[in-house]
């Protein structure tokens, strides 16, 4: 089996990306692939369907570039994702619009059907049945049949030309470790690309240096590694949702240590 290649720049990883392609992006705010998005947005790509958690809102860092910036600027073609609105219907964001207006397609899809969607297209299960929507406006026009007497939709599995992920730890072989909730989306949309191409944290490791015990994502399904180099971005700060530097280090509270219950 090939070993992944180990690319220097984001956008050498990204370079023979093209109009009309597919595209799984990783995150679900801790695992975001920031850099290769913003690669990703210099491309200047356009029809692309993307495959996500949720749109967001556009980067507040004009050096960076998140997924509502590819939807504001006229790159995406259709959005298939668990989340295309804001949570505060005050603070519409600019993505939500057009997509509200027609101008960009969104399907909305529950966010287990959606990990399970993308789980099955990497298992390669082209369908499955699930209760999560029946008797809801998303099954209108849906196939629904019934199974211990609850009615079930049918689903279609997701797979994708592309998906770009973010991950803690990678050795030459593209065995991936996940920090954390930063594994969310990232093993399953490993396995259900076409081409798999991951930003890694630390620098990567030679073969074999990864305990196999540790490792989330086998580099069977990776096709390219960039490492992160200093001054990128590495995690989104949980609280606060700024970017995080790798020259940076978060604030830590210290919790108290309590002693475990004697039996």
């Amino acid at each position: 089996m090939p070993r992944p290649q180990i690319l220097p720049t984001f956008e050498d990883a990204l370079a023979d990306l093209r109009d009309g392609m597919s595209v799984m992006i990783g995150g679900f705010g801790a695992g975001s692939p920031i850099n290769l998005l913003t690669a990703l947005w210099h491309r200047d790509v356009r029809d692309l369907t993307l495959i996500t958690n949720g749109v967001g809102f556009p980067s507040p860092n004009p050096d960076l570039k998140a997924i509502a910036d590819l939807i504001q600027d006229g790159r995406v073609r259709k959005i298939v994702a668990s989340f295309t609105a804001a949570t505060r219907p005050s603070r519409p964001g600019a993505a939500e619009e057009l997509i509200r207006t027609g101008q960009v397609e969104a399907e909305l899809v529950p966010q287990g059907t959606l990990a399970e969607r993308i789980r099955a297209g990497g298992a390669g299960i082209p369908a499955f049945y699930t209760p999560t929507g029946a008797g809801t406006l998303l099954a209108e026009g849906r196939e629904v049949r019934e199974f211990n007497g609850r009615p079930h939709l049918l689903e279609h599995a997701l797979t994708a030309d592309v998906a770009i992920l973010h991950a803690w730890k990678a050795d030459e072989a593209g065995n991936l470790v996940f920090r954390r909730a930063s594994r969310n989306y990232n093993p399953i949309m490993a396995m259900a690309a076409d081409m798999t191409i991951v930003e890694v944290e630390q620098p990567i490791l030679p073969a074999g240096a990864l305990d196999p015990d540790h490792v989330h994502t086998p580099g069977l399904y990776v096709h390219r590694l960039v490492h992160i180099p200093v001054g990128g971005v590495l995690r989104i700060h949980r609280s606060t949702g700024t970017p995080l530097l790798q020259t940076e280090t978060p604030e830590v509270t210290p919790q108290p240590v309590r002693p475990e219950p004697r039996p």
